[in-house]
């Protein structure tokens, strides 16, 4: 059974259609990439899939649990919605840390609230959570800074920290919408490290980026997107070294050129 299968999702805001029957699955350990124009739908299939957006029509299925079932016309409540987002992490183009947090503080904050409205949250479990934040900062070489504030990381290491928060809540899967669009190539190195090695981990990843090489080499899969649509999907290597579709052609060469 695949972890994630997504069934004729769909998403419309007012009379713009933004996703039109996408269809995938992912199997549990895959790194799937998925590239396009800006505007060709990635950012809100990714929103769809954490619900900060409700699709319109379709299927969202983790571990056969259907999460989203369009024809499900009954409205989740808050809670349910918070269960249902706990099965994906998303790490954001733009960091969003707190800045009133530290870096540890940050990546323990949710973890905490969720022992908190268990009735769960005790010294020892503080503990714990504490012990786990230091042990993520520590894997994405950050030990150093957990008692920094955001204003005082360079982008790169805000960026870390943000894929330590995300990992924080065990998901089964996580998700980078385009994680180094707003960093420099130097700093941009120091987070595509980090994410090749989750994936040599086998750690479930849906990667939304610009980085073709770095699509290809890490993902296992990747979907070409357009107009909402999927124009193109299959091995990582072939979408993007030996595109079938003309217009996933004239993609890849422009962004490669």
């Amino acid at each position: 059974m695949a972890l994630l299968e997504v069934k004729g999702l769909q998403k419309n805001f007012g009379e713009t259609r933004v996703l039109a029957d996408i269809t995938f699955s992912m199997e549990r350990g895959e790194a799937l990439s998925i590239i396009g124009s800006s505007g060709s739908g990635k950012t809100t299939l990714l929103r769809c899939l954490n619900f900060l957006e409700t699709p319109d029509a379709g299927q969202i299925l983790v571990g056969g649990e259907t999460l989203f079932d369009g024809a499900d016309t009954k409205r989740p409540s808050d809670s349910e919605i918070r269960r249902k987002r706990l099965h994906f992490g998303l790490v954001f183009q733009a960091f969003h840390l707190f800045p009133q947090y530290t870096a540890l503080e940050n990546v323990t904050l949710a973890p905490m609230l969720a022992a908190g409205e268990q009735k769960e949250l005790t010294a020892e479990k503080k503990a714990a959570i504490r012990a786990e934040g230091e042990a993520l900062l520590a894997k994405m070489g950050l030990s150093d800074r957990r008692d920094n504030y955001p204003h005082q990381l360079s982008g790169g290491q805000c960026q870390r920290v943000a894929i330590a928060r995300a990992l924080a809540m065990k998901p089964d899967i996580l998700c980078f919408d385009e994680p180094t669009s707003a960093l420099d190539p130097e700093l941009t190195g120091e987070v595509l490290r980090v994410i090749r090695e989750l994936a040599e981990q086998e750690t479930t990843m849906i990667i939304v980026t610009h980085e073709m090489a770095f699509a290809r080499d890490v993902a296992d899969t990747c979907i070409f997107m357009e107009g909402g649509v999927i124009v193109e999907q299959g091995p990582a290597k072939e979408v993007i070294d030996h595109p079938r579709e003309e217009r996933t052609k004239q993609f890849v060469s422009r962004i490669q050129a």
